[in-house]
């Protein structure tokens, strides 16, 4: 069996289908763009094509961080 051992660089993979918020987003399956809208997919009501949601990792606790106050500097 062959592996491919080459590194993997997203920006070589071409566009990839992914179902974007606030966009129209068409159903790859069958072409219609009801969806059922979950947490880390969206799936097709149509045909249950699943796709992963394109910004699911944006918001959600423990992704913004506050750092301590800068200390001030000496005279």
């Amino acid at each position: 069996m062959f592996y491919d051992t080459t590194p993997f660089t997203a920006a070589k993979s071409g566009y990839r289908v992914a179902f974007r918020p606030g966009e129209q987003n068409i159903c790859p399956g069958c072409g219609q763009s009801h969806w059922t809208i979950g947490r880390m997919s969206a799936e097709c009501a149509f045909c249950a094509t699943a796709l992963p949601i394109n910004n699911s990792g944006m918001v959600g606790t423990g992704l913004i961080r506050v750092s301590a106050p800068p200390q001030p500097l000496a005279a």
